[in-house]
């Protein structure tokens, strides 16, 4: 059960998160007081009892377009970003040399490279990075490319960011570090290359979690993430720092039966 409502709290921020990435959650659908049911200009009569043509005229085409704005294309997508997102190098050369802003933003604060590491466009990104694109540019949600790459495991492209100047120190919105959530998600080769670069392997998330803690918390005890809890204490992570209840990695590993990552939490002295 202790697991079931750390999980359900993580989860429950990643999924508002996603949605409002994805643009199922428009920026304009805010309270603005309206009237639902709202009264005609006499003050008595119900809008239902308007003349039907004023309701065909003017309230069924909004209501039949609000699919449309609340669902369709991002309008503020530029044409470098359609490029990114369909991975069109020539498309994206052509569009720089004519002096398209190379980390223009869309309606989500998206660069570009952003929208090319969302559909793990390698080509595209290899051409905005060579080209200057910034690697650490977040969007409204706090993702950068170096930073959604690590966290999804975009092995190609995390290397081309950290070839590029990226911030090893920047953290997404839950103050993690790309390091946490590539070991949260069995990403064992990102894992090495993060650790390889020289990320902080004991830096600690808003949620108090730790990249080991989240390895145990919300992996699975499988190869991978014992894998990863085997890089993690090999490159010197805190085998004892505990999460903000005071549990730590050996006692989350006991209370979920993952043995093998017991073992080498024991042979690395862990309390």
């Amino acid at each position: 059960m202790y697991r079931m409502s750390l999980f359900c709290q993580f989860s429950r921020l990643r999924c508002w998160d996603n949605l409002q990435r994805d643009g199922a959650v428009p920026t304009f659908l805010r309270p603005v007081g309206f009237d639902i049911m709202p009264r005609s200009a006499q003050g008595s009569k119900p809008v239902s009892d308007v003349e039907p043509a004023i309701l065909t005229a003017f309230i069924l085409p909004v209501i039949v377009s609000l699919p449309l704005i609340a669902f369709g294309p991002n309008m503020n997508e530029s044409a470098l970003h359609s490029a990114a997102k369909n991975d069109d190098v020539v498309a994206i050369k052509n569009l720089l040399s004519k002096g398209t802003p190379i980390d223009a933003r869309d309606g989500s604060g998206c660069t570009a490279l952003l929208v090319a590491t969302h559909g793990n466009k390698i080509n595209a990104a290899k051409a905005l990075i060579e080209a200057g694109a910034d690697v650490n540019a977040k969007d409204n949600i706090n993702d950068s490319a170096y930073l959604y790459a690590g966290a999804q495991g975009h092995l190609d492209i995390l290397k081309m960011t950290l070839a590029h100047g990226a911030d090893l120190k920047s953290t997404n919105r839950y103050g993690g570090t790309a390091l946490i959530p590539a070991s949260e998600r069995g990403h064992v080769e990102t894992v090495r290359t993060l650790i390889d670069a020289g990320v902080d392997v004991d830096h600690v998330n808003k949620l108090g979690w730790t990249a080991l803690l989240e390895a145990i918390i919300l992996g699975n005890g499988g190869s991978q993430h014992t894998r990863i809890v085997r890089l993690l204490v090999k490159a010197g992570a805190n085998v004892s720092l505990a999460d903000r209840d005071g549990v730590t990695p050996l006692r989350h590993a006991r209370n979920r039966v993952f043995s093998e990552i017991e073992k080498i939490l024991v042979a690395a002295g862990a309390r």
